[in-house]
């Protein structure tokens, strides 16, 4: 059973030094192609074929199959020696996934020998292909006949990106710098909860009444309508419409120097239009990439294309904040005061916005002419998955404890979505804390986080490649305990520099540069271990429970996490004043969620294998 399922990845693995050393290439060819498609698309040019031309599978030659044949056994014969974590590991790493991003990865290579473009192939006769178009369809594995429907699609998520970058880092700027680091964990329990509620159930009540399309532009268009009011008539006349920091501490009966959270609220009320900002910002990175961009196209692209779409449209995932970062750095931020630079951020986002509809309208256009406008890429049975995905009713708090209770499995998963959102929750705040205290001013801030930005893109681009790879060498038990120990390892200085003090400049530039290591590879783990191995785990469960128990961890498992995290730093500025002075007991919080992931994470890797064995052992009695 060893020696079928290595031969299965046998051919993948050939491509793997080289998928390494060109990912590079690939973001230069996205840009080139999105160009042209732009151009393209913006001059009309939208009357193609009514139907897309049959793709060519090339034939294979019997010495190309031999010899393909004899690798295949040779493989199987050295992965025969290798540990059944990493041979689980290797069997599903490219299946299953949320959104298709690093789950889908592997899928580049596996379609890589399958289905190459038509005019790859130079002799029928012989099957012989290009070395240039072989390493094109490597790197980049669409078929010619569905460029252009990549590109149109590919490019709404681009400009959800990009947007989504632009406004989260002018949210943390505003807040940051006018209310303090500690007033992000007031504003998401006690502003973006709330309103995340209120537009899930708006959200459903619009389902009803609009069609997709509608619902789409129903959507997506008042959240752009608002930045641009806020930038045009809201933030200018701030200092009208808002309360003095001095008249609300009166009421509230607290003195400029004190701490806690009355000394929080009062921040909040004084500055309330930034603390808005943050909440439609917030709201929306929750709703653009999930509702407006993979609701769309799961709709449209088909299974067969998805293994090769999604694995691309993660690329550009990391691509946008590159850009956006950049945008900040070298331009937004270059202003001569802060609302300059917000006007110049929010022509970036308008126009982000405007490309967004546009892309979408040109690309359901595209979907008409072709296959039918939405639902048309159905096709392989794909019916039976739509199907059971309308199935996936939304399940209320007391719904997702009961069903996560009935089973161990789902509770560690659970574990493990919670100990990432806590953990990264504690170390996140305090980062931007004192962060500010190196860069108050506004401006120099908002720099600081464009490069930050452009670093996490970059990297992000880089482990989408090298993290299912990582992961079918270590096995799945040991990628999903290498995000806790990376945590715990870089956080040991981060912690270290803050408990000895940054009362000088340089402890508080060697905080700084510990805090922004930590962070940065913290979420490089993330992308490239934690998502796949945690997509990973549902895949040997059974229907109902892949469907109702993420589900149930998506509710709870997220809400604990993110919303957890922030009452309990609440807490802590409650009794210590704030994020900083309160570092000692946030240490021991901290290493404490750390210590119950990685048993939860260990336990689970032992029963993931139980599953993975067994569903092996049954789908061979079928056989």
């Amino acid at each position: 059973r060893v020696k079928s399922i290595s031969s299965k990845h046998s051919i993948i693995d050939t491509h793997h030094s080289t998928s390494r050393r060109l990912s590079v290439i690939l973001l230069f060819f996205l840009l080139h192609s999105s160009a042209e498609m732009l151009f393209a698309s913006a001059t009309g040019n939208h009357n193609a074929n009514t139907s897309p031309p049959p793709a060519n599978i090339p034939m294979i030659s019997t010495n190309n199959k031999s010899c393909m044949m004899r690798r295949t056994r040779s493989q199987s014969r050295r992965d025969s020696s290798r540990s059944p974590d990493s041979v689980a590991s290797a069997n599903v790493v490219g299946r299953g996934g949320d959104g298709g991003t690093i789950m889908g990865a592997k899928s580049v290579f596996q379609t890589a020998s399958k289905a190459l473009p038509p005019n790859t192939v130079s002799s029928t006769a012989s099957g012989s292909v290009s070395k240039a178009s072989r390493l094109r369809t490597v790197l980049f594995p669409i078929q010619n006949d569905e460029m252009k429907k990549f590109l149109l699609i590919g490019s709404i998520k681009f400009f959800v990106i990009l947007a989504l970058t632009l406004t989260r880092d002018n949210k943390d700027t505003m807040v940051v710098t006018e209310c303090g680091a500690e007033a992000i964990a007031f504003l998401k329990i006690y502003g973006v909860l709330p309103s995340a509620t209120l537009f899930i159930a708006l959200y459903s009540k619009m389902a009803t009444i609009f069609d997709k399309k509608t619902l789409f532009y129903a959507t997506c268009i008042p959240f752009f309508a608002f930045f641009f009011l806020f930038d045009a008539i809201i933030y200018p006349n701030r200092n009208v419409i808002q309360p003095s920091l001095e008249s609300v501490q009166r009421v509230m009966r607290i003195t400029a120097d004190s701490l806690g959270a009355m000394s929080i609220f009062a921040k909040l009320f004084a500055n309330w239009t930034s603390a808005l900002f943050y909440i439609v910002a917030e709201v929306y990175s929750s709703v653009s990439v999930g509702i407006l961009f993979w609701q769309y196209a799961n709709d449209v692209v088909s299974v067969s294309q998805a293994k090769r779409f999604y694995p691309l449209f993660a690329q550009m995932s990391g691509l946008a904040p590159i850009v956006a970062g950049q945008y900040v750095v070298r331009y937004a931020s270059r202003a001569n005061d802060f609302e300059e630079s917000l006007h110049r951020l929010t022509w970036m986002v308008s126009f982000s916005g405007v490309m967004i509809c546009l892309f979408y309208k040109w690309s359901n256009e595209y979907n008409d002419q072709t296959s039918g406008g939405l639902n048309g890429g159905i096709e392989d049975g794909v019916k039976e998955t739509k199907v059971v995905k309308k199935k996936k009713a939304k399940m209320s708090m007391r719904d997702s404890a009961k069903f996560l209770a009935s089973s161990e499995y789902l509770r560690l998963i659970a574990a493990l979505v919670v100990g990432y959102g806590l953990s990264i929750n504690f170390t996140d705040i305090m980062w931007k804390s004192i962060v500010k205290r190196q860069y108050p001013d506004p401006l120099d801030y908002q720099r600081f986080m464009g490069n930050f930005s452009s670093v996490v893109g970059l990297s992000t681009c880089i482990v989408i490649f090298l993290g299912v790879h990582a992961i079918r060498i270590l096995g799945w038990r040991m990628g999903a305990l290498a995000t806790p120990a990376v945590m715990a390892i870089l956080a040991f200085p981060y912690f270290s520099s803050i408990l000895v003090g940054l009362d000088s400049p340089g402890s508080l530039r060697i905080a700084v540069i510990f805090g922004t290591i930590q962070c940065l590879l913290s979420k490089t783990a993330k992308y490239a271990l934690f998502d796949p191995t945690t997509q990973m785990a549902y895949i040997p469960l059974d229907d109902e429970s892949k469907i109702k128990g993420k589900a149930a961890i998506e509710v709870l498992g997220s809400r604990i996490g993110k919303s957890g995290g922030s009452l309990i730093q609440q807490g802590l500025v409650l009794v210590f004043g704030n994020i900083i002075n309160a570092a000692p007991a946030l240490v021991v919080l901290y290493y404490s969620v750390l210590a119950w992931w990685v048993y939860s994470a260990n336990r689970l890797g032992s029963l993931f294998l139980a599953k993975t064995a067994m569903q092996e052992e049954t789908k061979e009695h079928q056989k």
